[in-house]
């Protein structure tokens, strides 16, 4: 991994938060303003993007991580594509914006919003050049960023609604344990695993949340941690092979983690350790959530073993934020993601409500559903 955290883009500048919540993703009109969340919590840093390519290379370097906040990136890195065109024909301008956006799927394989968002966004532009006028090239490019403008509110709200179905599930004092980073960093707001801990707080409900520190590149410690401490939550850090121990002595009542793809028949892609955490929680009897919104849910997908599995390189395992922990020449395998099998999910909670099984015939009802 090619990262040189010493000197930044010269598009680039620190950000000073003090008192408000970090916001991954900020549209200024002209370019996009992305959070390096590679940088936190040392240094809040704001990447000033201009350019496809340089969104494309935000998404697939991890500047921005989560499934949500990676389809508003490629949303906008698409109006940004869209805007370089300096044609004045239709056709060409909508292949130019498909071009654009079959770029961007290449930035990273797993999270299905990315394909989501980038096909909403072909969506968009083929009913803009058949609903203008010929040669009305701004007013399809305004179209488009009002559409990927539209995608961020939207996730905002779907977080909301999420924490809202889930917050029911849990109670007064009860222990918390997340994987990865699912919080506001990761979404417009709220976050999708995080958010019943935001609802929680705001309704006088005390948890106790452990998050696993999410290794190789430490979301959970990085991330979640930080995220939540800013906040006022009670969190606890934990390294990744200590949550049976956690579990075991009755400190965690409930899981829940977020998800980059759900498959049809309710098998789960999350950030790796993921299945390990499930067949733990299953062992100690207790209760595995994962929250999803249905941007997430992938119906053309059956089953887990569909999913693609993205491996990343050898370097976030052996030169751990620049300095070597392991062997030169040593042979690494590092998959970002792994499936839970839907056996061991006790229920998905989405924008519509908590779904269980069956998960082939709930998941598909939530979009026959109005």
């Amino acid at each position: 991994m090619s990262e040189n955290k010493e000197s930044l883009p010269a598009s680039s500048h620190e950000a000073t938060v003090s008192g408000q919540a970090l916001t991954s993703l900020v549209w200024k009109g002209n370019h996009l303003s992305m959070l390096d969340q590679r940088l936190l919590p040392e240094k809040i840093v704001m990447l000033d993007l201009f350019t496809t390519e340089e969104v494309w290379d935000g998404i697939h370097a991890m500047k921005v991580r989560g499934a949500p906040a990676i389809g508003m990136a490629a949303a906008y890195g698409v109006v940004l594509g869209a805007t370089s065109y300096r044609g004045n024909d239709a056709a060409e301008w909508l292949e130019h914006v498909h071009a654009v956006c079959r770029h961007l799927a290449t930035s990273r394989p797993t999270a299905v919003n990315l394909f989501w968002a980038l096909d909403r966004m072909k969506k968009r532009a083929g009913e803009l050049v058949t609903e203008a006028e010929v040669g009305q090239i701004e007013d399809w490019n305004a179209g488009l960023e009002r559409e990927a403008i539209a995608i961020q509110a939207e996730d905002e709200e779907v977080c909301r609604l999420i924490g809202i179905h889930a917050l029911p599930l849990f109670k007064d004092g009860m222990g918390v344990l997340t994987h990865c980073n699912a919080g506001g960093l990761a979404t417009a707001k709220y976050g999708t695993a995080l958010a019943p801990m935001y609802l929680a707080q705001e309704n006088g409900i005390h948890l106790k949340v452990f998050a696993d520190e999410t290794r190789p590149v430490l979301q959970g410690a990085r991330l979640t941690a930080f995220e939540l401490q800013q906040a006022g939550i009670d969190v606890t850090l934990l390294c990744d092979n200590m949550a049976g121990m956690v579990m075991s002595k009755g400190w965690v009542q409930a899981v829940i983690v977020g998800t980059d793809r759900v498959a049809a028949n309710g098998d789960v892609a999350n950030k790796i350790g993921t299945y390990s955490l499930a067949v733990l929680a299953k062992a100690h009897g207790i209760p595995f959530y994962v929250a999803s919104p249905l941007s997430t849910i992938d119906l053309q997908t059956a089953t887990g073993a569909d999913i693609p599995i993205e491996e990343r390189s050898a370097e976030e395992v052996t030169e751990s934020f620049g300095k070597r922990t392991a062997p030169q020449g040593i042979k690494v395998y590092n998959p970002a993601f792994d499936v839970t099998p839907h056996e061991y999910i006790t229920a998905i909670i989405t924008e519509k409500g908590i779904v269980q099984a069956p998960f082939s015939e709930n998941l598909t009802a939530l979009f026959a559903a109005d």
